[in-house]
């Protein structure tokens, strides 16, 4: 039972954060050194990231079937050009960047990084280029920007959504390019470690109980999804960037009290 628990509870963590400009990696990290949660290893990792793809397919399906009826289309030439340089920066730094995350030591300065970045971008004028304005070089700094967030606490959804904003692209319109972009990623860490997976026995005992915390992280995504298109439509992010701070700072205090 508190596995099942522990799983649940993982799954509504990675679902909320993972499309909130809060870090869905440096709170699962932080969740498990500072609540000595279990590690949830390889398998139920990609099950959250399977539980958030289905989040986007559901809130997103009349653009993504538009994109597998036409999949060249100008929107689906932009989302290749924005995952190239994602996929490049995961691939290159890949053993590096996942030792930070085991480790979480640079967590606390990171979603101080997250903050910065999210009422940096808040206090800005806004944009008014519409989505079909997107263009090539747009895509191709979101992307580089979606891979610089392969950091553990830098959120992948605030930098994305921040460098459209700094394109000025419109707020909800850089919020729906963001969560797009979003899938051909996290498609592709699902496909990388399912890769992995292939190459190590599967724990089937706690089967059950991943298949529990990936429904929760998928339902959990769909509501943080929709929570977030409102909040960048008609509201201020600056919220999550006073709440990143707040936590970035008590990490960093208990790294230093704690020697």
């Amino acid at each position: 039972m508190l596995l099942l628990l522990e799983y649940i509870f993982l799954g509504i963590v990675q679902g909320l954060t993972e499309f909130l400009p809060i870090s869905s990696t440096g709170h699962l990290v932080l969740f498990r050194q500072l609540f000595g949660l279990s590690e949830i290893g390889l398998l139920f990792d990609t099950m959250l990231h399977f539980g958030t793809l289905i989040a986007v397919i559901v809130v997103f399906w009349p653009q993504i079937k538009q994109l597998i009826a036409n999949p060249f289309s100008k929107l689906a030439r932009l989302l290749v050009v924005g995952t190239i340089p994602t996929a490049v920066i995961g691939l290159a730094f890949e053993d590096y960047f996942e030792e930070i995350s085991r480790t979480g030591v640079t967590i606390g300065w990171e979603f101080l990084a997250t903050g910065i970045i999210i009422w940096t971008v808040e206090s800005m004028r806004k944009g008014h280029r519409k989505f079909d304005q997107i263009n090539y070089t747009d895509a191709l700094i979101i992307g580089t920007l979606q891979g610089a967030a392969i950091l553990p606490a830098i959120s992948r959804s605030g930098l994305t959504i921040a460098g459209s904003l700094l394109r000025g692209i419109d707020r909800s319109d850089a919020a729906r390019f963001s969560f797009l972009l979003s899938l051909p990623a996290i498609l592709g860490a699902c496909t990388l470690q399912t890769v992995k997976l292939t190459q190590n026995p599967l724990d089937t005992a706690t089967l059950i109980p991943m298949v529990v915390g990936t429904m929760f992280a998928a339902i959990a995504g769909y509501f943080a999804i929709r929570w977030m298109l409102k909040i960048i439509s008609t509201g201020s992010m600056k919220g999550f960037a006073i709440y990143v701070w707040i936590l970035g700072a008590i990490i960093l205090s208990l790294q230093y009290w704690g020697g």
